[in-house]
Formats: C-alpha cells, structure tokens, sequence
C-alpha cells in the first residue's frame, strides 16, 4: 500500500468519532476516492463504469468491502480483511442484496450516513438504490452532514507529501518545455510529447491536461489540443494534473513563442502579484472568500468562474476560490491559488501554483514560477 496500515486506522478513527457525534450506525460509500481513502484500494478499473463497488464504515472496528469478484485480490493486498463479493455484472442483483445484508449487521438501529453535499456522486444505478433502500426497512440512509468531505480536506502528512512529488514531478516535465515547443510545432503534438515528458518523469499517468495557445493570450483553459502551428508571438500555456501514488498535481505554466509583447509581460507580473497577495494571507482563520477578493482586486474578473480550489485525490476537490464560500482554512488543507487576467484587445492569461496550509501560514507545493514570462525560441 501507499500508506502504513497506521494512515487509515486514523482516518476510520476520525470517521467514527464524527459518526458517533451525527449518531450514524455506518457510513456507505460508493465512489473511488472515498473507498480509497479509507481503504487504500487503488486501481484504474474505476475507468470502467460497469460495475458498482461499495465500503461500509461500522460505528466501530474496520471497514467492510463489498465489491464485485474481479476486485477481491487486489483488496486483500489492503488492511482490509472483511471483503464480501458477488460476481458482477448481475442485471438481477448486482450487489444489492448483499449490501443490504451487510448495512443492517453492522448498522444496527443507527442511520446510515452518505455524502451527499457539493462533489458528491452516487455510483451505482438509481434503480438499485431504491431497491437497497427498500431492503434496509426501518434503517434510514441520510446525508453524512459533510463528514467525509471535512475528513478528507485536511491532509495529512503522508498526503501532502505525495501531493509535493508529484507537483515536483510535473515541474520537472514543464521544465522540458523547450525540448517539444517551438514555432512550427502544433499544439496537438505539443500535448502528446508532454505527457511523455510526465510519464517518463515519474508520472502514474496524465489523467488531464488541457492548454491553450495565440496572440495576447488564449481563448480558454479546457479545450483539448487542435492541429493548429504554435506561431511567433503567441502565448502557450500547459496545465497538467497528473497522478503519483493517487494524488494529483494541478498547476500551470506559461510561455512565450519567439518573443513576448510588452502586454502579455504585463499580464503576467499582475498574475505573479495577484498569487503573492493571496498567499500572503493564506493561513489558518482566512476564509476562501478573503483569497479571491485578494487576487481580484489585482487581476479583475477571471472566465472560469473561481481563482483557485482544493487538491488531493482527485484534481479539484472541496472549496472553491469564490465570493460565496466562505470555508475557513485550517492546517492541512491543499489548495491551488489560480489568478486569471483578461488582455485587452486579446485573450485571457491563468497561472496557477499549489499551497498548502500549516500551522501559521502556507507552504509551496509546486516549485516557484518564473519572474519574467520564459521565452522559447
């Protein structure tokens, strides 16, 4: 496993002790990130959205497993040890029946808590979460009221330094920029080379990767790449989230193609400015909310919506660098600071860096930006 056995003793154990204050005999959960959060199951089969895989959290003791056959061997190379299966796919009973089985063993007269807050998805087929609630009788399934959410937005140290190497992992990748980009090359192969470079950094794999490219700017921050010729003048940003050990990095990085016009230096100091201001007061007791007003009152308005969010297993996770959320930072949380600036008579520019909380303040993940908008020629 990626962690010691230690890692998720205390993660159950918060888990519980949070139950026990929300009165929930079991939490029930269905996706990825959270069956691996408390499990340590790691896979890519997830990819496949065939068959549905469950973990209960009893009020005490280890987690429960209920999963289909094919993923049996690899959960025993977990802490877990209660491990029920069925062969899946089933169109009859594809798991049901055994879970409601498990949840009313272990739940007794307790609710049985799921996340069902902002993030939260249910991976299984509706239909068979109405029969699950039908077979559990009198137990209820409620919301978990933020718990696992709350749990897993404070890091811990064995979390943030997966998420550092992979952040080193991808510096190391946009450090090799110059040997893939150039005028001439397009963009399509630009994005193909790079994950290359991620790859043969050290990187999992690329889970996400978008970038942009043009004149004074790009138009967006998701598009995938085009055949388009990266041309003189032009902006190239790459943004890559990729993976190590189940942790993502997400940060970006921008260039230059020839030479850079005086605005688009410009643009990019007034981003370096707009992320100092906010790290600046990114430590405990400061609110997302106060992170965005301090980078917008530099940059302005930005089209993706928020200036930064949360990271851990998954590429955005939790708060989200807004007016209206005012989630207080507290030691351990992971967050990316993402200005983005508009250019006149142009397109926009986004940087976008990786911080983490400590006791008094914050901590670079991702290795330091640039001063001055790196050129490639």
């Amino acid at each position: 496993m990626i962690f010691d056995v230690a890692e998720f003793e205390t993660r159950v154990a918060r888990a519980q002790a949070g139950m026990a204050e929300r009165g929930l005999g079991a939490l029930l959960l269905t996706t990825e990130a959270e069956m691996r959060y408390f499990s340590g199951f790691l896979t890519r089969f997830w990819e496949s959205p065939t068959r549905p895989w469950f973990l209960v959290i009893p009020a005490s003791g280890k987690p429960v497993a209920v999963i289909p056959s094919i993923g049996a061997a690899l959960m025993r190379k977990t802490w877990i040890d209660d491990i029920r299966t069925w062969t899946s796919p089933d169109p009859e009973d594809d798991g049901v029946s055994l879970l409601a089985e498990c949840l009313r063993a272990v739940a007794g007269s307790g609710l049985i808590g799921m996340p069902m807050g902002r993030e939260s998805v249910l991976r299984m087929p509706l239909r068979d979460f109405d029969r699950l609630e039908a077979e559990l009788g009198t137990l209820s399934i409620v919301s978990d009221g933020g718990l696992v959410a709350g749990l897993r937005a404070i890091k811990s140290e064995a979390e943030i330094a997966c998420i550092r190497e992979a952040c080193a992992i991808a510096g190391r990748a946009f450090d090799r920029v110059p040997e893939i980009a150039r005028v001439g090359v397009p963009m399509a192969e630009v994005f193909r080379r790079f994950q290359m470079l991620c790859l043969d950094e050290g990187a999992d794999w690329v889970p996400y990767l978008a970038g942009g490219a043009g004149p004074l700017g790009y138009d967006d921050v998701i598009s995938p790449a085009s055949e388009a010729p990266l041309a003189p003048g032009d902006i190239l940003m790459l943004d890559t989230g990729l993976v190590r050990n189940g942790y993502f990095s997400d940060f970006d990085r921008n260039w230059a193609i020839g030479q850079a016009a005086p605005e688009t230096q410009d643009a990019w100091r007034r981003l370096l400015d707009a992320t100092e201001a906010a790290r600046q007061i990114a430590k405990p007791g400061t609110t997302a909310a106060e992170l965005f007003h301090a980078m917008h009152a530099i940059v302005g308005g930005g089209e993706a919506g928020r200036l930064g969010h949360g990271l851990g297993m998954q590429l955005t996770e939790g708060l989200s660098l807004i007016p209206g959320d005012h989630t207080v930072l507290e030691p351990g949380m992971v967050i990316t600071l993402e200005p983005g600036i508009t250019l006149t008579g142009g397109g926009i520019m986004v940087h976008e860096d990786v911080f983490a909380i400590t006791a008094d303040g914050c901590t670079q993940l991702s290795p330091p930006a640039p001063s001055d908008l790196p050129v490639l020629t």
